[in-house]
């Protein structure tokens, strides 16, 4: 039996002078699941949700944007979308490359 990992991407869109409103976390979060599904296959998928999309997870107390969790658990915490970061924490649940 083989190990399944759900990672989520918690985000927002950010408000630019003049009104316009940028979408980058959901596109960092669609790269970053490309890189790891090419890495880590069907055991590994991907989520993107807007902070206040309905079926956004709970956030815990001190939450900052972007918001990495894996399984449930707090990957990274603000900063950035770190594949490396993520790739390490797939490998200590028992994901293996293919």
């Amino acid at each position: 039996m083989s190990t399944q990992a759900i990672v989520q991407i918690i985000g927002a869109p950010v408000g630019a002078c003049g009104g316009e409103i940028k979408d980058g976390w959901r596109k960092v979060a669609a790269w970053a699941g490309d890189q790891l599904i090419r890495q880590f296959g069907p055991d590994v998928s991907i989520e993107y949700f807007d902070l206040l999309d309905p079926a956004c997870p709970p956030l815990p107390a001190g939450a900052r944007l972007p918001l990495v969790l894996l399984n449930g658990e707090i990957v990274t915490n603000g900063g950035k979308v770190s594949i490396p970061v993520i790739r390490q924490r797939l490998a200590a649940i028992g994901l293996c490359p293919i």
